[in-house]
Formats: C-alpha cells, sequence, structure tokens
C-alpha cells in the first residue's frame, strides 16, 4: 500500500477512537440519555443526598424512569429537597418509598423508588413523604471503630 492509504486508514481508526471516548464520557456523565414523555415534577426531602448529582437517574425496579431536576437546602428544615422529572408513563402510589442507592464501580449515585400498595397516585408536583438518605461510608466506619473500641474498654474494665 502507499504511504498516503495507510495515513488514511490511521486517520479513520484515530477518528473512530475518539468518538468511542466522547460516547463513553456522555454515558459516566449522564449527558447523553432518553428522554422523558411528557415529564412531571415530585420532590422528596432527604438528611443526607451523598453524591447525588442533578442529572442522576430515577429509578425503580432498575428501569429509568426519571431524571434529578434540582438540588436545594431547604433553609427551614436544613434538608436536601430534590426536584425529580419524572416520564408520564410511570405513575407511583402515594405511599412510595425513596432512597438514594448507589450502583456501579464508579460509585454513581441514584434515586430508587419502591412503589407502595396506596390506589391514589402521586400528582405533579407532590412530595415523597417516606424516604430514607444515602449511607455514608465514613459515617459507618467511624461507627465500628468507636463501637470496636468501647468493647475492648469494656473487656479490659472486667
Amino acid at each position: 500500500m502507499k504511504r498516503t492509504t495507510i495515513d488514511i486508514w490511521v486517520g479513520i481508526f484515530v477518528v473512530i477512537g475518539f468518538g468511542a471516548l466522547l460516547f463513553l464520557a456522555m454515558r459516566v456523565g449522564n449527558l447523553g440519555g432518553s428522554k422523558l414523555r411528557d415529564p412531571y415534577e415530585l420532590q422528596a426531602k432527604f438528611d443526607n443526598i451523598g453524591g447525588l448529582k442533578v442529572r442522576a437517574p430515577v429509578k425503580s425496579a432498575g428501569v429509568v424512569v426519571g431524571r434529578v431536576e434540582k438540588i436545594v437546602l431547604d433553609s427551614q428544615t436544613y434538608q436536601a429537597n430534590v426536584t425529580m422529572q419524572m416520564d408520564a408513563r410511570y405513575a407511583f402510589p402515594q405511599d412510595t418509598f425513596a432512597t438514594i442507592n448507589t450502583s456501579g464501580l464508579l460509585g454513581e449515585q441514584y434515586i430508587g423508588l419502591e412503589p407502595g400498595g396506596d390506589e391514589k397516585t402521586l400528582a405533579a408536583g407532590e412530595v415523597i413523604k417516606k424516604t430514607q438518605s444515602a449511607v455514608v461510608l465514613e459515617k459507618l466506619i467511624s461507627q465500628f471503630m468507636f463501637s470496636t473500641a468501647e468493647g475492648s474498654s469494656v473487656k479490659a474494665g472486667n
């Protein structure tokens, strides 16, 4: 083959490589994703959101049913108020339970919705009342360390 033909093929592979890197960066950053049909807003209040970010997925049974739209601190209760854009195809009962979960190797955090059994569904703009905050690994480690230290000091005192 001629030198120019080799240069053209190398250029094609470089462009494909950059395209693959761009695709992966968009998937990891949640920049590329499915569009929501006729979105409506729901809100939830959490004591601690951990590393939850805007555009994080909202999942139910592993299916993405919405995205986090906005996160603000309520100055009255000092809780994080999370606004979610939900796909109109999915309606959740009023006793739905919202948790902040972690998935994947990168530790992506998302909101998990566990539907309850209520016949009435959440309307646009309503607040999910039952929530569970993110589990903070540092707190768990410190609790374990202090409980271990207390246990050894009690044994030493006997």
